[in-house]
């Protein structure tokens, strides 16, 4: 499903930008579900190519006691649900290099988490797979510096890649977008994405539960547009504030259609 896209938004003649958009975690079948079907019936409506993005497990958590999945296969099997009832391609995140293969079974594209884009060995283990490899650039780098993430996954034989940016580390507690990193990481020849909800989080609260400004993901989403993101990728839920995982940073799913529209006249307006 997922092959689809790629020439189109590799090459830029998609009209639209596409969207990787769900819950954070995978919390259980309904759920997904209702989730998935609002959001494909928004996107069908406004021609937004769409991936389910969905973890099957939370690893890097601040407390013990944080939420991190209802079980690999559970979730897995609910992702692949998704996939088959709606007919679009789905991505979760992976932490090992053992879970790749694992969860290339279930899922579309694998999703390399922003504190892992380093990490050679999983890095190869996604490629070899031969699913679509979306590598978060790390709060601690350049986007510049992603070109070896890629050339990783390119030389391992795959050259589905996609790269999402998610922000900078800004002081202790905070993270700042640098969007001269969009063009930058679009000039190697990938597909680049915005994380338009991870890039607003606040992490490291003296609380151990992560905080969020999820007033500005309009903000963040136009300017991404604006400068020539191929994709978004937006963490959306119908209700935020009771979310098992980062549900302080998450779009209200109910918002989301009107942000589509506006984003759609942006992107119209730069073409």
């Amino acid at each position: 499903m997922i092959n689809k896209y790629i020439p189109q938004i590799k090459n830029g003649t998609s009209q639209n930008f596409f969207l990787m958009a769900g819950p954070c975690a995978i919390e259980g079948e309904e759920i997904a579900l209702r989730i998935a079907e609002k959001i494909v019936t928004i996107t069908d409506k406004l021609h937004i190519p769409y991936i389910f993005k969905g973890s099957y497990r939370k690893a890097n958590r601040s407390r013990l006691d944080s939420f991190m999945g209802i079980g690999d296969e559970k979730a897995l099997k609910i992702l692949e649900k998704v996939g088959k009832t709606f007919g679009i391609p789905t991505v979760t995140d992976i932490h090992e290099s053992h879970d790749a293969e694992m969860a290339a079974a279930y899922v579309d594209v694998l999703q390399i988490p922003a504190f892992l884009c380093r990490q050679t060995d999983l890095l190869v283990a996604a490629a070899k797979t031969n699913k679509v490899v979306n590598v978060k650039k790390g709060q601690f780098l350049s986007a510049a510096s992603m070109k070896f993430a890629v050339d990783k996954i390119l030389e391992s034989g795959n050259e589905k890649v996609f790269l999402t940016d998610r922000g900078n580390t800004f002081g202790y507690q905070d993270l700042i977008v640098d969007y001269r990193g969009i063009p930058e990481m679009r000039a190697f020849n990938v597909p680049t994405v915005m994380d338009c909800t991870h890039s607003l989080q606040q992490p490291n609260q003296t609380s151990g539960v992560t905080g969020g400004k999820p007033a500005l993901i309009e903000t963040i989403a136009k300017a991404a547009i604006a400068v020539g993101a191929d994709g978004l990728f937006i963490e959306t839920h119908p209700d935020p504030a009771n979310a098992k995982s980062d549900g302080a940073n998450m779009l209200h799913l109910d918002l989301l259609e009107g942000l589509m529209e506006k984003l759609i006249r942006v992107r119209q307006a730069i073409l």
